[in-house]
């Protein structure tokens, strides 16, 4: 079997939900604190709406309506992989701005996991999804050697 990643996560939010002023708020707040963009799309013969990290859309999270639709769970995630320990605290100052204008941003701090070969920063971030974003890096001590195998992003 080839090499494989992750494409994308489908979310089901309540009927109703998806107005006009949920569609701006999800693109406001995932434009300015992820560089996201947010694009309504057709499919199942309603109106979606596309949260995309890349221009190829080869990696996103879509949003649709449904009458049984997701419930917000406590501790479920979508790990959010960052290259360094300053961009996760810059989405951090970002999401922490966004919480004092917008009770909806819940924002859940960690200490640092600390083990003999990683160290990983990281804190929880949930707006209008019914799932946390958890945005974290993964640092190695000198030395320490990562994976074998890993997906690396080329522009064309």
């Amino acid at each position: 079997m080839g090499n494989m990643r992750f494409n994308h996560m489908e979310l089901t939010l309540p009927l109703g939900t998806m107005t006009e002023e949920f569609r701006a708020d999800a693109r406001e707040f995932y434009g300015d604190v992820f560089g996201w963009t947010a694009t309504d799309t057709q499919i199942l013969k309603q109106t979606g709406l596309l949260l995309s990290t890349d221009t190829a859309t080869s990696q996103f999270i879509l949003l649709l309506e449904h009458r049984q639709a997701m419930t917000p769970p406590p501790f479920d995630h979508l790990g959010v992989l960052c290259n360094s320990r300053d961009e996760v605290d810059t989405i951090l100052a970002k999401c922490e701005a966004w919480q004092t204008k917008d009770a909806r941003v819940e924002i859940k701090r960690y200490e640092d996991l600390v083990t003999p070969t990683i160290t990983v920063h990281a804190f929880y971030v949930r707006h209008l999804l019914p799932i946390h974003l958890d945005v974290q890096c993964m640092e190695r001590p000198g030395g320490v050697a990562g994976p074998s195998g890993r997906w690396v992003w080329v522009e064309d």
